[in-house]
């Protein structure tokens, strides 16, 4: 091998390295759920179209509201522990679009004060229910 190659060789590998274990740029919070019914929404009020076909949505807490900026938003969303051990479904992560706020929600959710609040269904998709609250990691996309 070429002295040229062998100096490539270190800066590669290190190339290679970082692909595979990249720094997550998720953010950590918590999540409750709230059950029908979802409208009128502070996003979209009563237009229906605003939901995904797969119910997995959400309501923004006030720290990522942003005065309705949220609206709209989608995030992956997973969960990773909580005060029921367990509760958490391994290897989950879904994608929720925000389509509501959570302070003003029709519907109330089971827990205040959280990140975001996701609908029954998107619950049900992390978590077994067991608890009313999970923590969670989420990144916007």
């Amino acid at each position: 091998m070429s002295k040229h190659h062998q100096q490539l060789l270190p800066w590669l590998s290190l190339f290679l390295f970082a692909q595979f274990f990249h720094a997550s740029l998720c953010d950590i919070g918590t999540t409750s759920h709230y059950n029908p019914p979802y409208i009128p929404t502070a996003c979209n009020g009563n237009d229906p179209s605003q939901f995904p076909t797969t119910n997995l949505f959400a309501a923004a807490g006030e720290g990522i509201w942003d005065n309705g900026a949220a609206c709209g938003r989608q995030y992956l969303v997973r969960c990773i522990s909580a005060a029921n051990p367990r509760s958490c479904k391994p290897n989950q992560t879904i994608q929720v679009k925000i389509v509501d706020r959570a302070q003003t929600s029709v519907s109330r959710p089971f827990r205040a004060a959280t990140t975001m609040v996701l609908s029954s269904t998107a619950y049900a998709a992390i978590s077994d229910g067991s608890s009313p609250s999970v923590n969670i990691e989420f990144q916007q996309i």
